[in-house]
């Protein structure tokens, strides 16, 4: 471990601490890492950093600063953007329904199997959340531009700016017809959250002559998820499945394929309980990735994104009390499973 230690750019820890951290800071972290020490770069055909956005590394870079060690900075960052995600979605869920359902959908989110992804492995996706979700929070109380100016954080951390662009503007009109208020052109404004997915696409551009290419690298050996048919219609899902190469991939794949099909289950009941802004961005945030991806992989982490989903969950299961209590202790057992397993360097998700 030590040796890694020095690889990711910080001296040994003691050894409790340094076995923690070297389990989270496998797999992407290592992008991560890379690119807050060395920058960015693209090689056309090839495995290239360009594929993470800015945002997490940015921030890692600038804490990093501060004298902590990267990947000790890059933990720090995602466990506290994770606590508060589940602070905010918490406090966004109350604006939504009785303080007893939004914390119960606290708790759904909390220990959701691949929320481990929230409490400290070196990924963008806690910062991400956090800044959706505040972004949403603070549509809901009316404060539209530094709704905006967070959301426009958010589309540089992760390749989903339509779907939150989309999301905040139909729940911006929607959130102005309840108030029986007509729509003028400030309605518009959420099309500015995607001003840091454009600041990047330019960057691409002006650095390597490619615009998109974090979207061309995703083809690359290794990857092998480039924009079109075949991934569309998950070739490579279907033919590892039918016959499986192995038991563990095709559990994983499955799952995966499982819960994304289980998310897309709960778009329509989540229009009818929390309105169809919610619905076009649950719906949004959770199509992209699964179109995007060749067989799923990953799924279980993205739907953290779509955290209406959740709020829905803890409705649909207040409606029947008995389950409460074993599908979270059931999902308290996943999520101490999933994250040893990827603390053992085991690709979960």
């Amino acid at each position: 471990m030590a040796a890694r230690r020095q690889l990711l750019g910080g001296a040994p820890l003691p050894g409790p601490i340094d076995a923690v951290l070297d389990g989270w800071a496998g797999w992407d972290s290592n992008w991560y890492l890379r690119i807050a020490r060395e920058g960015y770069f693209f090689h056309p055909g090839e495995q290239s950093s360009v594929a993470f956005f800015p945002l997490y590394p940015l921030t890692l870079r600038a804490v990093s600063a501060l004298g902590l060690a990267p990947i000790v900075a890059g933990a720090l960052i995602s466990l506290a953007s994770g606590v508060g995600a589940v602070l905010v979605f918490t406090r966004w869920a109350q604006t939504r329904t009785s303080p007893e359902a939004a914390r119960d959908a606290g708790l759904f989110y909390a220990f959701y199997p691949f929320a481990f992804f929230l409490y400290g492995v070196v990924y963008g996706d806690a910062l991400f959340l956090l800044l959706v979700v505040s972004a949403f929070l603070l549509l809901e109380r009316g404060q539209l531009l530094l709704a905006v100016l967070v959301a426009a954080l958010a589309t540089a951390a992760r390749p989903v700016a339509p779907a939150l662009v989309l999301g905040l503007l139909a729940r911006r009109l929607e959130w102005k017809r309840e108030r029986g208020e007509r729509w003028s052109l400030v309605d518009a404004l959420p099309l500015f959250a995607a001003t840091g997915f454009l600041l990047y696409v330019l960057y691409q551009a002006r650095a390597f002559g490619e615009p998109f290419a974090f979207v061309e690298t995703q083809g690359a050996p290794g990857w092998e998820q480039a924009p079109g048919w075949h991934t569309w219609l998950k070739v490579v899902w279907f033919q590892r499945m039918f016959p499986p190469h192995s038991a563990g991939i095709a559990v994983r794949q499955l799952a995966h394929a499982g819960v994304t099909l289980g998310a897309l289950a709960l778009v329509i009941p989540t229009v009818k309980r929390l309105g169809w802004g919610y619905g076009l961005y649950a719906l949004a945030v959770v199509g992209l990735p699964a179109l995007s991806s060749k067989d799923f992989m990953g799924m279980g982490r993205y739907l953290l994104a779509a955290f209406p989903l959740f709020l829905t969950l803890a409705l649909l299961v207040r409606e029947r009390p008995r389950l409460r209590v074993p599908l979270l202790a059931a999902c308290a057992v996943l999520l101490v499973f999933l994250a040893g397993a990827f603390g053992a360097d085991v690709y979960v998700s």
